[in-house]
């Protein structure tokens, strides 16, 4: 048996025996349904626009060169055709057989939910929720994407604003503690898809208390070394056969 197969079957073991896992995701989980993450060598980060990603994708941005802010929004961060891949089905799948307590996620693609998870807090929001900044109407992702330049209220001519926690923004309070109580109550730790370093999501650990700290993720994050299991795959396959194991 392979260093990999083994450690595939030490996760199924904790899937198996664990009624409250909670799992903590980031961009990696997304990348096998080609949602491009922001770190990897491949990732937005390492292409070239005329601002980076990061400086784009802020509050101030926004407000001031809002135009160009959808420029690359629509471009790169509303992808409405993704389909949930399955590290996404096995979550939903382990939800509904009532051993994950909830998902956790820094990404704003939705696909958790349309893979059937039910408890999803999503610290960093969702591109399929849009409000008008004047009246506070509701838009959908597919009206944001079709809309030319600056997405307008149709009852009021405001401009939309995707519900996504931009960087100057803080995190929503209500999803913070949802989140913080699950991590501090769950047994089996699992952080998958995600490099650790963007806080304050990455802060969220330090409230786990369990056994068991599953890391699965390509490279390698701050929080190794306290990890139980650290398994170096993509996260899509390490769940489908995980869950065949079970």
């Amino acid at each position: 048996m392979s260093d990999l197969q083994q450690q595939i079957a030490e996760l199924a073991a904790l899937l198996r025996e664990s009624d409250n896992i909670v799992f903590f995701g980031g961009a990696g989980v997304s990348t096998e349904s080609n949602i491009p993450d922001f770190r990897s060598t491949d990732g937005l980060y390492h292409q070239q626009y005329d601002y980076p990603p990061e400086t784009i994708l802020s509050h101030t941005f926004f407000m001031r060169n809002t135009e160009e802010f959808y420029r690359f929004y629509k471009d790169k961060m509303l992808i409405l055709d993704a389909k949930p891949n399955p590290a996404h089905l096995a979550l939903a799948r382990l939800e509904e057989m009532g051993k994950l307590k909830a998902v956790i996620t820094q990404n704003i693609d939705g696909l958790h939910q349309a893979a059937g998870s039910k408890n999803v807090q999503e610290l960093h929001g969702s591109v399929l929720r849009n409000y008008c900044m004047r009246c506070g109407q509701f838009y959908d992702g597919e009206y944001m994407k079709h809309a030319d330049g600056v997405p307008k209220c149709e009852k009021c001519g405001g401009i939309i604003k995707p519900d996504v926690v931009l960087y100057e923004e803080g995190l929503d309070g209500d999803t913070i503690s949802k989140s913080v109580s699950a991590i501090a109550k769950a047994d089996v730790l699992i952080i998958g898809g995600t490099s650790l370093v963007v806080y304050p999501a990455a802060g969220l650990i330090d409230y786990y208390n369990g056994h068991k700290l599953v890391l699965i993720n390509r490279d390698s994050t701050p929080r190794d070394g306290r990890a139980d299991l650290i398994i170096r795959a993509p996260i899509g396959q390490v769940f489908s056969k995980a869950m065949e194991l079970l």
